[in-house]
């Protein structure tokens, strides 16, 4: 998967700068000095062919480009349930740092996110956390080099939502990636990727990160609220700002705290009724969301509940028989 990705990296870039030449492999661009793939060609086949270093997690520090929401709940319990399978089953894949640009003795994670993550939790609930360790991959990566090794790993994240992509296409066009490059990292044609780029220029981040990574909330939510922002500036985020701090928004899902944004950003008007949401559950977990408004009703099923969505399609027809026929035999005894 990785070298998929570089391949198209590099594919694009000479693309752009050359469109009557053929495509080229990233090794063989790594011999003519690209700047987006050189380095990191020779990054991975120097990784399959050298052996890992034991580190201490609490000297390995995030890196300085942001593409995760902390604070999601799903996010924790992906991994604690990673922790549990390192406690069974041991560290399978090294994560990949680089020596720390400022601080020495310290280092800067490139991707193994989640593992990092998952061994810093062993440790803290380990009796002895110094003898917690973690196997990494230690390259002298630039910041671009940095950024392109990230994109690998977000490349075969299956769950990344559209405002975590749109973020994460922002840093990329910051750090000098063409719009062309851009395109194989994250599987989209340049139209989704240029409304992504506008939308996360006109929504402040702290804004974004305070509704969430939004799972099941896609583009056109995004759109309305980055639209608003755009009409009236900065004194939209001003009437934004105080919402943030509402119990309401706290305690609301992703779906509800953007339309709280929304509303304060247009000041106050909601063009759109109220909806009611309730969670659908079966079994104590939660498979879909039921949501009712002026409109009428959605039935959403999470992505997980594939099948489950598939036996109810199979089964509206006769449901909605079964309803109807029940009503009319009601109204006849009326």
């Amino acid at each position: 998967m990785k070298k998929n990705i570089l391949k198209m990296m590099a594919e694009a870039n000479d693309a752009e700068n050359n469109p009557q030449s053929p495509p080229v492999s990233p090794l063989s661009r790594s011999r003519r000095g690209s700047s987006v793939v050189s380095n990191v060609g020779k990054a991975l086949n120097t990784l399959s062919e050298s052996s890992s270093i034991v580190l201490d997690p609490s000297k390995i520090d995030a890196s300085p480009y942001q593409d995760r929401f902390e604070s999601d709940s799903e996010v924790g319990e992906e991994i604690e349930s990673l922790a549990a399978s390192i406690r069974a089953e041991g560290q399978k894949m090294p994560v990949l740092v680089r020596p720390h640009p400022k601080e020495e003795g310290r280092y800067q994670l490139a991707y193994g996110h989640r593992r990092l993550a998952a061994i810093r939790l062993i440790a803290a609930e380990s009796k002895t956390p110094s003898e917690v360790t973690i196997r990494a991959f230690v390259r002298p990566l630039d910041d671009r080099e940095l950024l392109v090794e990230q994109s690998l790993e977000n490349g075969v994240r299956e769950n990344l939502t559209w405002i975590e992509q749109a973020l994460w296409a922002a840093q990329l066009r910051e750090a000098g990636f063409s719009s062309v490059a851009i395109e194989p990292v994250l599987g989209l044609s340049k139209t989704p990727i240029s409304l992504m780029l506008k939308v996360a220029n006109a929504i402040p981040h702290n804004v974004i990160f305070a509704i969430g990574r939004a799972k099941g909330v896609g583009r056109p939510k995004w759109m309305t609220l980055a639209e608003a922002c755009l009409k009236d500036g900065e004194e939209a985020v001003a009437r934004i700002r105080p919402v943030l701090e509402t119990n309401a928004f706290k305690s609301a899902d992703a779906a509800r705290r953007i339309d709280l944004v929304v509303k304060a950003a247009r000041g106050g008007e909601d063009k759109r009724p109220e909806k009611s949401v309730r969670e659908l559950v079966a079994n104590g977990r939660t498979v879909g969301r039921i949501a009712t408004g002026g409109g009428g009703t959605t039935i959403s099923i999470a992505g997980q509940e594939a099948g489950f969505a598939e036996w109810l399609a199979e089964r509206m027809d006769a449901l909605a028989e079964e309803y109807f026929s029940s009503t009319a035999g009601a109204n006849r005894k009326d």
